[in-house]
């Protein structure tokens, strides 16, 4: 007799395990030479070499069903599981980065969104500058995800300078947590998007995954993991020194900004708008430039975003 272990990463047991194990039960009805034990998020198989062999080979092919379709369904279980069935389902598509709600596909939608995730592989750094809707951050979230799910890192950071626009922060209610938040939202909505809601809390307490101002960047090193500083345009030329030098051994950056929204006080310069300048010729770094043709909001986000950049021509 042997044994093998499966693992469930990033999946709530429920998913897969069904309620009160339901699906569980599927699986030994269909290979009941084998004792299936589940233990949290794990599941214990223990039986003959063949058997064994087989259980695991259709396990796989059950969580790759999860993973592209969000859900399984008993009747996804009696199919996949059924030895005596033939699957012949596509668990992988082309270019898709990772897929989140109900299945849904996330992968590059634009030229430059494409050059991104291109740049990824060669580079480990990226600046990604482009205006409102153009998916900057969206594809760089999607890309530290499926980072995470690959193993490639242990942990993402996402950050975002803590400035006013328009607003006083002081104001807000609430203690610090509750002031910062709304500035973090977007990243927030995107992880959403991506990880089911439960995973994603347990990746949040466990420190997987953070979400935080800028400013707590300072001192320290950022090993295995994959950095965003969402909304750079709004970091000082010290912050963006200072995080830019947080980058440790196996670890990825990527910066985004749109160099037309800038709230910083009118003394105070753009520590994006210097780093392009500074950082433009040195291997590794790479800048991706977007614009109103990788728009993916509404329709009228690009009419907008063409008209201000006209009135900012005018004048």
């Amino acid at each position: 007799m042997k044994e093998k272990v499966f693992a469930l990463e990033m999946i709530d047991p429920v998913e897969i395990f069904g309620v009160n194990e339901s699906n569980l039960e599927l699986m030994r009805k269909f290979y009941p030479k084998l004792k299936l034990i589940s233990r949290g998020d794990i599941v214990k198989a223990i039986g003959d070499s063949t058997d064994l062999n087989q259980f695991e080979e259709r396990f796989e092919i059950l969580l790759k069903h999860y993973e592209k379709f969000g859900r399984v369904e008993e009747k996804d279980v009696e199919y996949i599981m059924d030895p005596h069935q033939t699957y012949n389902g596509q668990v992988a598509e082309k270019d898709v980065l990772v897929h989140g709600k109900n299945g849904v596909p996330i992968k590059a939608r634009t030229v430059n969104q494409q050059l991104m995730v291109e740049s990824y592989d060669k580079n480990d750094m990226i600046f990604a500058i482009g205006p409102a809707g153009t998916g900057k951050t969206y594809t760089a979230v999607a890309l530290a995800v499926r980072a995470l799910k690959n193993k490639e890192v242990r942990r993402i950071i996402l950050t975002r300078p803590a400035v006013e626009a328009g607003e006083n922060l002081g104001f807000l209610p609430g203690d610090l947590k509750d002031k910062l938040d709304p500035y973090l939202q977007p990243l927030y909505d995107a992880l959403r998007d991506m990880i089911p809601s439960q995973k994603l809390y347990s990746f949040m307490e466990d420190g997987t995954i953070e979400v935080a101002p800028l400013a707590f960047m300072r001192g320290r090193t950022l090993e295995n993991a994959f950095a965003i500083l969402d909304e750079a345009q709004n970091a000082t030329k010290p912050q963006m020194k200072m995080f830019l030098t947080r980058m440790g051994k196996n670890s990825k950056f990527i910066i985004t900004g749109d160099v037309t929204q800038i709230d910083l006080p009118r003394n105070q310069s753009s520590g994006l708008i210097h780093s392009m300048q500074l950082l433009k010729n040195v291997q590794g770094i790479d800048f991706i430039m977007l614009d109103e043709r990788d728009i993916v909001r509404h329709r009228l986000v690009n009419k907008i975003v063409q008209a201000y950049e006209k009135d900012s021509e005018n004048k």
